[in-house]
């Protein structure tokens, strides 16, 4: 929940100081992009409309782990090569995690963004952030919780006026997801909020990575 006196405002501009030029983004996601949680979010973002930023196009999707920017020799702690990727594959082949279910809940918020929530009673998503850990360690620091961005707030609100907002969301029954995937996904790092696009999945049933496009 929000740990702060006042939201964190998101900024609708190019941080080209951060990507450098780079392009796309990688990383190891969750595709939830279906009809009931969709309207989940359509939902929510409705419910909070005059507190988010416009223009998000992200689809809905639970973050796993970074990649970074592909580079052929990684120069810096955020980019990555084909030899990493190809290990994180073989961890998931090796550990061969299973399909899983998942659900998707209610409203809740971090200070930069509101979220829905994500219920995983088998522990899968840890397995499989395990599985995809480089040399031990993970990049996406911090303490990690799953979780489906609704938005990014637009600018710096009163904390318990937002807190107000959430609880006044109707979530409705946990929306059940079967995961049967996991998903190498990228987007455009000067497009805040932009479209995500998906590189490839790995298939937990037949431990296979279909790659359709090349980071």
């Amino acid at each position: 929940m929000i740990e702060a006196s006042h939201t964190l405002r998101n900024e609708p501009r190019d941080f080209v100081e951060w990507h450098r030029g780079r392009r796309p983004y990688v990383f190891w996601g969750l595709d939830v992009d279906m009809p009931a949680v969709v309207e989940r979010v359509a939902a929510a973002r409705q419910h909070l409309h005059g507190l988010l930023l416009d223009g998000y196009n992200r689809q809905p999707h639970i973050t796993i782990e970074l990649c970074g920017f592909a580079g052929e020799v990684p120069l810096a702690g955020d980019e990555f090569d084909s030899a990493s990727l190809s290990a994180q594959v073989a961890a998931l082949r090796q550990a061969a995690p299973a399909p899983f279910e998942i659900e998707i809940g209610g409203l809740a918020s971090f200070t930069s963004a509101p979220y829905l929530q994500v219920v995983d009673a088998s522990h899968s998503v840890a397995a499989v952030r395990n599985c995809l850990a480089v040399d031990g360690a993970v990049r996406l620091l911090g303490d990690y919780m799953p979780h489906v961005t609704v938005g990014l707030y637009g600018d710096a609100w009163p904390a318990d006026n937002v807190r107000s907002r959430l609880s006044e969301f109707a979530t409705g029954e946990p929306l059940p997801c079967r995961i049967e995937r996991i998903s190498l996904m990228a987007y455009e790092p000067s497009q805040i909020g932009g479209p995500l696009r998906r590189l490839g999945d790995f298939h937990l049933a037949g431990r296979e990575m279909e790659f359709t496009e090349l980071p």
